[in-house]
């Protein structure tokens, strides 16, 4: 099995969505007169991370994944957005490389081995790492940053969350 087929579309799609509810947080601000940036400060408890970083770990997320399986260097992104122009071309820039990524560089990634640096010492399998820790890890982050934007106002959904699908007629 190649992780690329059913991972790195994936990791696209929902860095996408998660750019799309930047959109619609900005129609609100429009609608409602205040500045989006606000919202970059926003978190749903006081010890967690606010929006502006939850944003970064879908990226970060993405990216880090995808070369770990792929075995290659990520891109390296600061960590210093302040404006949610910002965050939208960080957003961009993953998705930008993320399709850069060759099936190819995915063979054999279920059985590589995965070092983390929280983890000195320690491995995991490709499969085990991509399933059991970063694809959650990566639904944590979006999903706690689409919880800010829906707690803040923002008209998002179920659908705004998953993205469009592939239906067909039967």
């Amino acid at each position: 099995m190649n992780l690329y087929d059913p991972f790195v579309p994936q990791l696209i799609q929902t860095v996408g969505q998660a750019r799309a509810w930047l959109d619609k947080a900005q129609a609100l601000a429009e609608q409602k007169k205040f500045d989006i940036n606000v919202l970059l400060g926003c978190r749903l408890a006081p010890d967690q991370y606010p929006l502006v970083r939850q944003f970064q770990a879908v990226s970060d997320g993405a990216k880090f994944t995808a070369a770990r399986l792929a075995g290659v260097t990520p891109p390296v992104f600061e960590d210093n957005e302040k404006t949610v122009d910002e965050i939208r071309a960080r957003l961009d820039r993953t998705i930008e490389w993320l399709k850069t990524l060759e099936p190819a560089q995915f063979e054999g990634a279920e059985a590589r081995t995965i070092t983390l640096p929280f983890a000195p010492g320690k491995g995991l399998k490709g499969m085990d790492f991509l399933v059991k820790m970063a694809l959650p890890n990566l639904y944590f982050h979006a999903a706690t940053a689409y919880s800010i934007l829906r707690h803040n106002g923002v008209d998002v959904g179920k659908l705004d969350f998953i993205g469009a699908l592939p239906f067909f007629d039967v």
